[in-house]
């Protein structure tokens, strides 16, 4: 009689990608070991303690969040006991060189005022492309984000050839496609920003990735009470409801394998963990650098995969409350071609960055001491180019020059109130998270490159390996790495010839 237990499931790495995939597949019955080399759960997810102020260390914004409810329900749970969300309001302000600002907001009165700022026919023109954006938002969740597509020739052949090219503005870039709607500056720059998301350039990436304004719009943005670490601690204290044996400060040394199967995992100090099945939340080349000996065809052939932007992050704790700032606020570049031509084709520190900057404390003044706030910056910057390598003094002065241009364009003495700081650089980065040279988001999106795909969710080198995170399909960013655990267990769940609930 053939044995009904599920296969055990060993995951490497306890970011939102580890998290998802393990909370997806203990709810269906599998045994689930998340290993974590860091002292916490989260990944770039991450917060830290410091004078009276409570940094969160990574992403700042939450979108989509039925995807983050779906793992709640399905485990027969309301995300509402584990955390709170509140809607920001506006979205996002946007600060001008010439003075000027537009906030982005989700009430359409608000947002007809704003536009009328810019005359013309911006605010027809901007309905018009969020049309465009919706459309585009609908057809990548009919198939893309609900199958796991995983390569374009999946794409074809789920959707067939002529809608694939048409209903995705297979032929335009990101900025081409806004422009085929906008006609004032302002107004693109601002949309053209949305690529901050996935760290990308919006003169690369392809139109498709005009589908993010829509995703903010039509799904709200949100802040998680308490910061955005909760979301991580709300995960953890599910997945252990689920029977996950979580196991931090425990770092994966080797995926043991033979016969094209992975047999299990080696740690640090030597032990073997047996694993039917691995899950791997460390980005896909890393790990098959780091974990895996002789894999120098595979990681020529996902070569295309090139890493996305890094950033220069910069925490500040103020001893005073700037007022004109927004929860969410952009200050623009001057030049901003030139601005991700250095990032994404010279590899080298912009001029004049445009910068985003983040003041959580307006929407939860106790992340900070009474009469202070919190001051987070984040210019993307390069990531690791070992023919460019930039220097920690280099690193050092583009932070003069971001804290300069805000100062310049409104944040007086800014400088001068600094009482508590925290920087991060790409080395930083990759060193944490062993991130692909330091990337933020996972695989960049390049219509040349990659036509915007991520590399697949099953390993082509073991049979029972599977990758999770920004590194693979769907992407970087909160929403799409929690939908990657998601996808996974349903990847693992048709190759067991099994069906989910």
């Amino acid at each position: 009689m053939k044995s009904t237990q599920k296969p055990h499931v060993v995951v490497i790495g306890a970011g939102l990608g580890g998290l998802s995939a393990a909370i997806s597949l203990a709810t269906e019955g599998f045994s689930v070991d998340l290993l974590e080399k860091n002292d916490k759960v989260g990944g770039k997810l991450n917060v830290l303690e410091k004078d009276g102020f409570s940094f969160d260390l990574g992403p700042s914004i939450l979108t989509m969040p039925h995807i983050f409810r779906a793992l709640f329900s399905r485990a027969g749970k309301e995300m509402a006991d584990y955390v709170n969300i509140q809607t920001v309001e506006p979205h996002w302000r946007n600060f001008f060189p010439d003075g000027s600002t537009l906030d982005l907001s989700a009430d359409p009165s608000v947002m007809a005022q704003e536009l009328a700022k810019l005359g013309d026919n911006s605010a027809e023109e901007f309905a018009q492309f969020l049309a465009y954006s919706k459309q585009l938002c609908d057809v990548t969740e009919a198939g893309y984000f609900a199958h796991g597509l995983d390569s374009f020739w999946e794409l074809l052949s789920h959707y067939g050839p002529l809608k694939s090219l048409q209903a995705f503005d297979v032929f335009r870039s990101t900025d081409q496609g806004v422009r085929r709607f906008i006609k004032n500056p302002k107004l693109v720059d601002v949309l053209n920003y949305f690529i901050k998301y996935v760290g990308s350039s919006p003169y690369d990436a392809p139109a498709l990735m005009n589908l993010l304004p829509y995703i903010q719009f039509g799904y709200g943005l949100w802040y998680i009470q308490g910061g955005m670490y909760s979301m991580a601690q709300g995960l953890q204290k599910l997945a252990l409801e689920l029977g996950v044996a979580i196991r931090v400060n425990t770092e994966v040394t080797a995926i043991e394998h033979a016969a094209g199967r992975a047999s299990g995992v080696r740690l640090q100090d030597g032990q073997l963990l047996a694993a039917d099945i691995v899950v791997s939340n460390m980005e896909v080349l890393p790990a098959y650098q780091k974990l895996m000996a002789n894999q120098e065809q595979e990681i020529r052939r996902i070569a295309k995969f090139a890493p996305s932007c890094s950033g220069l992050v910069l925490h500040l704790g103020v001893d005073r409350i700037y007022s004109q700032l927004a929860h969410h606020n952009f200050f623009y570049s001057d030049q901003p071609r030139e601005h991700f031509k250095a990032i994404f084709h010279d590899h080298q520190l912009s001029e004049d960055p445009t910068i985003y900057l983040v003041a959580p404390c307006k929407s939860d003044p106790g992340q900070a001491p009474a009469g202070c706030e919190i001051i987070k910056i984040l210019p993307h910057i390069p990531h690791i180019d070992p023919n460019k390598p930039l220097t920690a003094e280099d690193y050092q002065a583009m932070r003069e020059r971001v804290l300069l241009k805000l100062e310049r364009m409104g944040l007086t003495d800014l400088r001068q109130h600094i009482v508590c700081e925290e920087s991060w650089t790409p080395v930083d980065i990759q060193a944490k998270y062993y991130s692909n040279q330091g990337s933020i988001y996972g695989v960049v999106a390049d219509r040349f490159k990659n036509l915007g795909f991520k590399n697949a969710q099953r390993s082509k080198v073991l049979k029972n390996l599977y990758f999770v995170g920004g590194s693979v399909n769907p992407g970087g960013g909160m929403p799409m790495v929690t939908l990657s655990g998601q996808l996974v267990r349903d990847k693992i769940l048709a190759d067991l010839g099994m069906v989910g609930k």
